[in-house]
């Protein structure tokens, strides 16, 4: 079962930490994996389970960042962001 799915009295009480956003991606990977895999066997209605649960954390996980103070650094280097925009272009 997903670390998401949390008891009703700990809601809102858990700490969130890098380590529990790490093992997010981590089951993320695997819920990915396991999707993927079912889908070339042509079973995709073992899919849905698995797509809920990657939905649901990825809504949590978008939770936690859009909750979380900006701690992205200020664009102070143009440099950077040149190399950052066109890595994301696939220019290098």
């Amino acid at each position: 079962m997903s670390i998401v799915f949390v008891p009703k009295k700990l809601r809102g009480k858990a700490k969130i930490n890098q380590e529990t956003i790490q093992r997010l991606l981590d089951e993320n990977d695997q819920l990915i994996r396991c999707i993927t895999e079912y889908m070339q066997k042509g079973r995709a209605v073992e899919c849905v389970q698995y797509q809920q649960i990657l939905h649901r954390n990825i809504v949590y996980l978008a939770t936690i960042a859009d909750a979380s103070p900006d701690t992205a650094a200020p664009a102070s280097n143009p440099t950077s962001n040149e190399a950052a925009a066109s890595s994301v272009n696939g220019e290098t």
